[in-house]
């Protein structure tokens, strides 16, 4: 109850602030005010952007963003599941960090240490050292001697005076730390099975024991340092720090929405509440409530501008071969081009075999064809490049249908010796829109585009309001 409370107290701010807020346009009887569209205008024309509009062309484009917001609505879009929730999602990681204070992080962090010092207690941290010689679980009486005698020369030789460091590199079989002379990171009470822990702590600074028999073999340890945990204040910053590389802000954020559900005893969910939070949220700080309807209107706007062109034009394979029927000459290249494959081979009698694989079928299945023809298995018989090719695509198109001279001789492969080249030389035009299917795939949506915001422009009303569109930015 005290959520809705606030959300309405955030409401009654906002009707008083529209007072000074001006329609700037309308929209299928939908109203957009001037700090909307400032909001969008300022971001899609800020000093990084290259195409930069001016108000008045930004209105227009704005506007048939709006009617194909308004599409999407009537489509009923906003209700479908993969809607929703890929918006809460969006949504919910702009709101998350806004409950999340500096001073609950670094109470966070306190937390923290008061948890680490306790378990650390009068004990201290220790840096030991230690040179480890394995013992199998399964080692008989007689082996185990054997260990333990090695382990007991290794510690006379330190204590005769060896270079620990030096000794354990060459004798440790501990791989992980040998090779930085067997040291350890700072370490607290039981972060080590006892054994070792107990040798460990009885250890001064320079102290070495005798060798420690643990589960997995004999340590001999030698003590680095030793000190008391530091205190808060100068560990802080270092704490804090971990804790935002772990992501502690959405842990924190989560705690706080788990904890509000809880307490509100049923009355609301964590999606209505985050709902609640996004709608607060917005009523206080514009920035905040147009980038969640950005993300709203944004996802409807992609997913209706799919349904009605990306996605109809790229795979309406019978209209694009329509398109580029119809408009051949738009495709037509400046220099002609080879469809087809530069291949090579092992034995001489695979050069007609390739081409009288693929005689007859579509180029599309080409690849598939000699794959599974010269290559189904791990022994690969031909190697083959295929495409439409320019003149320095492939010295071996240029040398073979180009004719070109060339500044160094085709490359041979010893393993593939043999070079030769399949397909057809195109003068001037691609032989169908396969040839060309990005291009015509753009062209097509460029139309269907053009034609949708035609139809848009009939169905959905606008109306531009010049006095106010002119006080953009200067009032």
């Amino acid at each position: 109850m005290k959520l809705k409370m606030i959300l309405a107290a955030c409401l009654m701010s906002t009707a008083a602030m529209a007072q000074t807020d001006p329609v700037v346009m309308t929209v299928n009887g939908v109203d957009v005010t001037r700090s909307e569209f400032e909001y969008s205008f300022n971001k899609n024309n800020s000093d990084g952007v290259i195409d930069k509009k001016g108000v008045e062309e930004y209105a227009d484009l704005y506007a048939v963003y709006k009617m194909k917001v308004a599409a999407a609505l009537d489509a009923q879009l906003d209700t479908l599941t993969s809607f929703k929730d890929e918006f809460a999602m969006y949504r919910d990681q702009q709101v998350m960090p806004t409950m999340v204070t500096d001073a609950l992080v670094l109470q966070e962090a306190r937390n923290a240490y008061e948890r680490t010092k306790e378990a650390i207690g009068d004990r201290g941290l220790i840096r030991p050292a230690y040179i480890f010689l394995k013992l199998s679980t399964k080692a008989t009486p007689e082996q185990q001697k054997t260990v333990s005698q090695r382990a007991d020369s290794v510690w006379q030789a330190v204590k005769d005076g060896a270079d620990f460091a030096e000794l354990c590199k060459a004798v440790s079989q501990d791989m992980r730390t040998a090779g930085r002379g067997g040291e350890l990171p700072w370490m607290g009470p039981n972060q080590a099975f006892p054994e070792f822990e107990e040798a460990a702590y009885a250890l001064q600074p320079g102290e070495l024991s005798r060798p420690v028999l643990g589960p997995d073999g004999y340590y001999i340890i030698l003590m680095k340092e030793r000190k008391q945990l530091e205190p808060f204040e100068e560990l802080k910053d270092q704490i804090v720090k971990s804790f935002e590389q772990q992501g502690i802000r959405d842990a924190i954020a989560r705690q706080i929405v788990s904890e509000a559900v809880a307490s509100s005893n049923g009355e609301i969910t964590e999606k209505q509440y985050m709902t609640l939070r996004a709608d607060s949220l917005g009523a206080v700080d514009s920035d905040m409530k147009y980038l969640i309807q950005e993300y709203h209107d944004g996802l409807l706007v992609y997913e209706i501008s799919n349904r009605q062109v990306w996605e109809k034009a790229s795979k309406d394979d019978v209209a694009l071969d329509a398109w580029f029927k119809t408009h051949k000459k738009n495709f037509a290249w400046t220099e002609p081009r080879f469809k087809g494959i530069a291949y090579h081979v092992k034995d001489k009698a695979d050069v007609k075999a390739v081409k009288k694989c693929v005689k007859n079928l579509p180029f599309s299945e080409w690849a598939d064809a000699l794959r599974k023809t010269f290559n189904p298995d791990s022994i690969i018989r031909i190697r083959v490049e295929q495409g439409i090719f320019k003149v320095g695509d492939s010295r071996l198109v240029d040398h073979k249908i180009f004719r070109t001279a060339l500044d160094q001789p085709v490359e041979v492969n010893p393993d593939y010796p043999i070079d030769a080249v399949y397909g057809k030389k195109l003068k001037k035009y691609p032989e169908d829109y396969t040839d060309v299917r990005p291009q015509v795939v753009a062209d097509l949506q460029e139309y269907m585009e053009k034609e949708w915001v035609a139809t848009l422009r009939e169905r959905y009303p606008v109306k531009i309001y010049g006095d106010v569109l002119k006080t953009v930015n200067q009032h």
